[in-house]
């Protein structure tokens, strides 16, 4: 399990502890100093069914600094793919990738709909 995440983001902070507490093994990424890869990007594009706006931290001061708000629905996906993976400021979190499946931000009964609960420890 790879967990993208930035240490001063509250979801993130209550996703590792929701991780900790069914003993779940995770590698921890800084998100902002190592975004997602663009392959990774991608995998989680298809998760989300294509909807590109689903991996954005659209309440992030990036976000609306940029004007992505206008923006990203003038984009392809690969820009905004390339976008995400040169500013982990942009990527909604935490981004967890798990198995075949994967999800962005945190809500415990999203995570349980996932299957993350039932995922044996050792991932």
């Amino acid at each position: 399990m790879k967990v993208y995440a930035y240490d001063g983001c509250s979801t993130c902070r209550k996703a590792l502890a929701y991780l900790k507490s069914t003993g779940r093994q995770f590698q921890l990424i800084p998100i902002r100093e190592t975004p997602p890869t663009k392959a990774e990007l991608r995998q989680m594009l298809k998760f989300y069914g294509g909807k590109v706006k689903h991996l954005f931290n659209v309440s992030g001061q990036d976000y609306r600094a940029l004007g992505l708000g206008a923006k990203l629905p003038k984009l392809s996906d690969e820009q905004a793919i390339d976008l995400l993976s040169r500013n982990g400021n942009l990527v909604k979190r935490p981004f967890v990738l798990v198995g075949n499946t994967g999800i962005v931000g945190f809500k415990e009964d999203e995570w349980l709909d996932k299957g993350l609960r039932q995922l044996p420890k050792g991932l």
